[in-house]
This record gives C-alpha cells, sequence and structure tokens, in this order.
C-alpha cells in the first residue's frame, strides 16, 4: 500500500487485554503477540515512556523509526536483565518520511528489521507465504485489504483454532481508522 498500513488481528485476541493492539498515537501501532504474560508490562513501559518523551520535548513524537529503535534498544537491555517474552510488530505513518508508512518487526531478542509486511505467532505459518507472494511495491489501500482478507481466509481454513472474528484499521495520513469489524466473539 503507497503510504499506509493495513493490519488485521482476531477479535478474540483484543478481548484478551485491551492494552494490545496499542495505538500509540494518531498515526502509530504496536502490536505485542506473545505465548507468555509480558506483553502487559511491555506495552505500557513503552507506551509510558514514549508519551514522557513526548512531555518532556514540548509535544514533540519520535518518528516510526525513532520508536521503532527506541523498542529494540529495551528489549536488548532487558535480555541482559530479566527479558521480555514479546515478539513486536511496530507500524506507524510519518509525514515526513517518503511513501509515509513504515513496518517494523522485533523479536524477543531485540533484533529489528524494517519490513514490507508482516506476521507473527502461529498465522506467520500461514500469512507470510500467501504475503511473499503476493505483496507488490506501490500496492494501493484496496490491494493492500485484499491481500489481508487471502491471509485471514487461509487461516480460517486451515489454522487449528477457529477464529472467525478479525478488525482490520488502516493507518495512514488520516490516523487510524477501523476498515472492517465482525461480529462480537461472545456470539460465537
Amino acid at each position: 500500500m503507497h503510504g499506509g498500513i493495513v493490519c488485521s488481528l482476531t477479535q478474540h485476541f483484543l478481548s484478551l487485554s485491551p492494552l494490545f493492539p496499542l495505538f500509540l498515537s494518531l498515526s502509530l501501532y504496536l502490536s505485542l503477540p506473545s505465548p507468555r504474560s509480558t506483553p502487559t508490562p511491555f506495552n505500557r513501559y513503552i507506551s509510558k515512556n514514549l508519551k514522557l518523551y513526548e512531555l518532556s520535548n514540548d509535544g514533540v513524537q519520535l518518528s516510526t523509526h525513532a520508536q521503532a529503535n527506541f523498542c529494540r534498544g529495551e528489549l536488548a537491555k532487558a535480555l541482559r536483565k530479566g527479558p521480555f517474552q514479546v515478539n513486536v510488530i511496530l507500524g506507524g505513518y510519518d509525514a515526513k518520511v517518503p511513501n509515509g508508512g513504515s513496518l517494523y518487526v522485533m523479536d524477543y531478542l531485540g533484533s529489528c528489521v524494517k519490513a514490507n509486511y508482516g506476521a507473527q505467532g502461529y498465522a506467520s505459518n500461514f500469512c507470510l507465504s500467501i504475503m511473499d507472494r503476493d505483496w507488490d511495491e506501490g500496492m494501493t489501500e484496496e490491494q493492500a485489504v485484499t491481500l489481508v482478507e487471502k491471509c485471514i481466509k487461509e487461516l480460517q481454513m486451515r489454522f487449528l483454532i477457529n477464529q472467525s472474528n478479525f478488525i482490520t484499521k488502516v493507518i495512514d495520513k488520516d490516523g487510524v481508522r477501523t476498515l472492517s469489524y465482525g461480529s462480537d466473539p461472545a456470539d460465537n
């Protein structure tokens, strides 16, 4: 997608904890898929420190790249003390950056890579091959949404657990907006 990010999560995942995914600002998204309970403390730590930076610097927000490097540095620092068992997908839109949208994928060891697409957890076993095959430079928002929908259909067909309720959001120059919202997970 030229100049933005499309993201999708199961609504069941969203209902497990209101702290992830976390929209750190009008144009920044942080997702912390993890097998353990440490995303909540890490999520709070990152969001509070980024807010502290903003308040200490007269409302200046860090770019997506700078925030990704801050997260990576904190994961690497914690690795030597008491590691956080989190994987991070951080995406955002910066008006000052060419194409605006950027996505960073980090693992619990503190490695960070700027990516065109990303998936983590068990879903990555199914989704990354679809994204690798169908992603194209300069995709429109409609094409990116279609790609995410292909991933969702693949998960619904092949994944062991039935996850029928997904929420899809778009991050672009207009901020974060909900594109589609499935039914209430409690209805299933």
